[in-house]
């Protein structure tokens, strides 16, 4: 491999542990004691960093050298019943992470079921998205001091910035997928 392909890599890796730490190159250089133009520079792949600098910003960024450097392996693109993580809440909820590694993606879609007048937990405000689809049943979305319901076939969006719960008022299980953004889990 050729220095500038390894500038770019190197560079690459970089610009997605900033930004799946939520960071801006100003806030990276910032912490580093770099300037933002030498980050910048850095995820474009046009500078080589020195090991010292690149061990700083790894470690800055919350990974290790052996995780930074590790061969990545080949990207799963499909998935199936036997990939899905199951969480079940007796007979109130049932969850499926329909994509188990998209904690390191920017969403989170899940399959989700919800018992008979049954609610999911109430969720404090945080940054995000969160989207749904009914896919049988009813729901009640309940965001800060407003109810807004939805049957199968419709869907639901709204921001995390207020308490927000799902709740089934039906007398029948009620199935919806469930995207997030970020991930959560």
């Amino acid at each position: 491999m050729e220095q500038e392909e390894v500038n770019q890599e190197i560079g690459r890796k970089l610009k997605d542990l900033r930004q799946r730490n939520g960071l801006t190159q100003q806030e990276l250089a910032d912490r580093t004691e770099l300037t933002k133009g030498f980050i910048s520079q850095l995820e474009r792949g046009q500078v080589s960093p020195s090991v010292v600098t690149l061990m700083d910003l790894i470690e800055c960024l919350g990974s290790t050298p052996a995780e930074f450097f590790k061969e990545s392996t080949k990207e799963q693109i499909v998935f199936g019943e036997k990939d899905y993580f199951v969480k079940e809440d007796g007979n109130s909820s049932r969850r499926e992470w329909l994509v188990p590694p998209a904690q390191r993606f920017e969403m989170e879609p899940l399959r989700v079921e919800i018992g008979p007048y049954q609610s999911l937990e109430e969720d404090t405000p945080h940054p995000g998205e969160e989207f749904g689809y009914v896919l049988s049943g009813r729901l009640n979305i309940l965001i800060g001091d407003k109810e807004y319901h939805a049957r199968a076939g419709e869907s639901f969006y709204y921001r995390t910035t207020k308490n927000h719960r799902i709740a089934n008022p039906g007398s029948r299980p009620a199935r919806f997928l469930w995207i997030s953004t970020p991930p959560e889990f």
